[in-house]
């Protein structure tokens, strides 16, 4: 049993870079770590704001040496490790970017969480103490490095605190749906009146709670908001917004920093929207024809999503 833990949350972005040897680029956390000795892919928190693109060339460059440019988002994940010295329990939503290298040098770092960074095959990496994350993204087994707590804890799926300038911020990870019909209809929610973008579509979806796997998250959501049950297709994309003084149902303005995964869904079998969680953020649920999208009031993320899913523009 671990001991109570103060839980908290993270998001962290990291590059997945090979060499035209199909080696792996590694570092090793130094005593200054969580997890000492152990070998993960380069990479870090996101700051508050940042998108996580830029996140991924700025730590792979302060930890290797080596710049880099992002090819493509290769996953997402999120997992939880407890660390008991330091009296908290952490989740965090991992994204997983492919990348290339621009230039640099290699380059060991002294005093920092990380101080090593080495190229190594596969099998090289396959016998060192692998985060359990950087393992997946290697398709290798992964080793007992982190302590895992028990069980997630009953938590809202963001904090609000203060930021250095006073204003309450939060950062928030969520899973959103570019879901369909066999006919190619698209389902879209409205907001409700009183939160953010309040009476414009929206992709169904929302933010992912504590020890919840964005997958997992989002087809829960799909069945809240708008009573479908659909399956996963793939990834689309991350899309990055900071609104820094959103207005909500909390009653006073809040720095929002959103990072939100998009995926394809398919609804094989649909029947009449219904929002099962009323009183929520979602006041409508429809299915609409691409035809009809053009000329919908619609979320920032909503017209990336749509785009990067190859389903023409819509309203901003």
């Amino acid at each position: 049993m671990t001991p109570a833990l103060e839980p908290l949350r993270k998001i962290a972005a990291y590059a997945l870079c090979t060499d035209s040897l199909d080696r792996v680029l590694l570092v090793r956390a130094s005593t200054r770590s969580g997890t000492p000795g152990a070998w993960s892919l380069p990479g870090g928190a996101v700051d508050h704001g940042e998108h996580p693109l830029d996140t991924v060339v700025r730590e792979t460059a302060a930890e290797t040496g080596l710049s880099v440019t992002v090819t493509r988002l290769r996953d997402v994940l999120a997992d939880m490790r407890a660390l008991p010295s330091r009296g908290i329990v952490l989740h965090t939503d991992r994204l997983l970017y492919e990348v290339s290298i621009r230039g640099g040098a290699l380059r060991d770092r002294v005093g920092q969480p990380t101080d090593l960074a080495r190229w190594f095959s596969v099998e090289e990496a396959a016998a060192l103490p692998l985060r359990p994350f950087t393992a997946m993204a290697l398709d290798l087994p992964p080793a007992p490095i982190d302590l895992r707590p028990d069980g997630p804890p009953e938590l809202p799926s963001f904090y609000a605190v203060p930021g250095p300038d006073g204003l309450h911020r939060a950062q928030r990870f969520a899973a959103y749906a570019v879901a369909t019909d066999p006919d190619g209809q698209v389902l879209l929610t409205r907001v409700a009146p009183g939160y953010p973008g309040g009476g414009n579509w929206h992709l169904p979806g929302g933010g992912t709670d504590y020890g919840e796997q964005p997958g997992v998250a989002l087809l829960r959501e799909l069945v809240e908001e708008t009573g479908q049950r659909g399956h996963l297709v793939e990834l689309l994309g991350v899309a990055s917004h900071r609104d820094a003084a959103s207005l909500g149902p909390e009653g006073y303005p809040i720095d929002w920093h959103g990072v939100r995964a998009f995926y394809r869904v398919q609804v094989p079998v649909p029947t009449p929207p219904r929002v099962l969680d009323a009183g929520g953020s979602t006041d409508r649920a429809c299915w609409f024809a691409p035809d009809e999208l053009a000329g919908l009031p619609c979320t920032e993320v909503t017209v990336e999503a749509l785009h990067r899913a190859g389903l023409g523009a819509v309203a901003g």
